[in-house]
């Protein structure tokens, strides 16, 4: 069935007899939505105070468990293993094509996305 128009329903709806909102209701949804302070700290900071925080407790581990030994003996160890990967041709080939997409991706995906969504935008405001 297709309406022209919706009055008898806007009427019907009218007609329901509706319990009055508490009045603070718009600011207790305001607070907590739009009037929301922000975080102290963005995402991506908190990452990294975390990865410091954790290196940094690990290096003390480190050195209070073995000293200067063992801590040069890990660190040379980790460094190894990264020149021995590092120093393989095939692991830098698919770096760099890892690295040339995510570039790729990142350049030309997102302008394309922010056309299409003001493209939407004027095709729903009637433009």
């Amino acid at each position: 069935m297709m309406y022209d128009s919706d009055d008898a329903l806007d009427r019907a709806l009218f007609a329901l007899p509706l319990e009055e909102p508490p009045g603070e209701l718009r600011g207790s949804i305001l607070t907590a939505t739009a009037y929301r302070p922000a975080p102290p700290f963005s995402l991506w900071e908190v990452i990294a105070i975390g990865a410091v925080s954790a290196v940094t407790v690990w290096l003390v581990i480190l050195v209070a468990l073995g000293g200067g030994a063992l801590f040069v003996n890990t660190l040379s160890a980790i460094a190894h293993t990264i020149a021995t990967g590092l120093s393989n041709v095939m692991v830098l080939g698919w770096l760099g094509a890892g690295t040339a997409t995510a570039l790729w991706l990142s350049l030309f995906t997102s302008s394309q996305s922010a056309v299409m969504l003001r493209q939407r935008f004027e095709a729903g405001r009637g433009r």
